[in-house]
């Protein structure tokens, strides 16, 4: 059965289209013939996208809302994928949380109606509940809630699992530590996760732009196979030439090694609040219907020692 389509939406403000998943969705856009206006924090950090074509990036604050809605004018539809994954404590989430996954969309909503877009994207996370284990689920619930606050804005929620592909700072931060440390200790080694290809993603993303069907849904995005964290952590280490032990470790050392993780310099590269996420399965509501590419089918190509551009280009684009 052919989908009912609306009409193009040919020009579209990116919000976090500068990042790990946005850079590869601004250049689907502008392939499909598409215009694009993103704005970042620093002009700097747009320069691997501003030679596409149709590619118009500049420095805004998108957080300040006279701004946001002169960004929205003219734009067919908004895609918002702002996230962070860290944020100082507070209840029912921090405010780390609550400035990037709620305020920020009543922002958006509030400018869309201001410059009459009628489409709206948003990135939330599988998981993601009012009553969630963790800060962050919380505070992606609450985002959904305002995204989906204004019943003339068509508007369509992606809650992916945990997002894989190159340069990716999931697989690649486990290949790393295998090659640093003789063994890996592991908070949360049993708690179960569906990765989707972020090249899956994108292709979801571009492809609701036009889909009535799509509008008012929740859409979860995950991978066809379910991996416990230390499984994947053991891939990682396999794929990159460096297998080590992975030790999984109780409640209380877990807890303790984040604590230790929140305060790493340079920034957390753990937090408790991450450990808290993983209480419950980062996996999908059953009848889900999965993304076609498994680790497996890409992640030999982009971790390593002896990385192969070639054969992971042609993975990728036969995925």
């Amino acid at each position: 059965m052919r989908l009912l389509t609306a009409s193009r939406c040919d020009k579209l403000l990116v919000l976090g289209g500068t990042g790990f998943i946005g850079s590869r969705l601004v250049a689907r856009l502008v392939d499909d013939g598409r215009r694009v206006l993103l704005p970042t924090r620093r002009e700097t950090h747009a320069r691997h996208l501003i030679m596409l074509p149709g590619v118009e990036a500049l420095q805004a604050d998108i957080h300040d809302e006279a701004t946001l809605a002169r960004l929205a004018a003219g734009c067919d539809a908004v895609i918002n994928l702002v996230g962070v994954l860290h944020s100082r404590r507070g209840h029912p989430y921090g405010p780390d949380f609550a400035r990037a996954h709620v305020e920020l969309p009543r922002k958006v909503v509030a400018a869309c109606r201001a410059a009459g877009v009628r489409r709206y994207l948003h990135m939330s996370a599988l998981g993601a509940s009012d009553n969630g284990p963790s800060m962050y689920l919380r505070s992606k619930a609450a985002g959904e809630l305002a995204a989906l606050s204004d019943p003339m804005l068509r508007t369509t929620i992606f809650r992916p699992s945990v997002v894989f592909g190159e340069g990716d700072s999931f697989l690649n931060m486990f290949a790393q530590l295998q090659g640093r440390f003789p063994f890996i200790p592991l908070g949360g080694a049993d708690a179960k996760f569906q990765p989707v290809y972020v090249e899956d993603v994108v292709g979801a993303f571009v492809e609701a732009l036009e889909d009535h069907d799509s509008y008012g849904r929740v859409i979860e995005l995950v991978g066809p196979k379910v991996y416990t964290l230390r499984e994947l952590v053991r891939l990682a280490g396999q794929y990159s030439g460096h297998s080590r032990p992975v030790i999984g470790l109780p409640n209380g050392l877990a807890r303790l090694q984040a604590w230790f993780l929140e305060h790493a310099p340079g920034g957390p590269v753990m937090s408790r609040d991450n450990l808290d996420s993983m209480r419950v399965d980062n996996v999908a509501a059953p009848g889900t219907v999965t993304m076609p590419t498994a680790i497996e089918d890409v992640a030999p190509f982009y971790i390593g020692p002896q990385v192969s551009p070639t054969g992971y280009e042609h993975t990728r684009h036969h995925a």
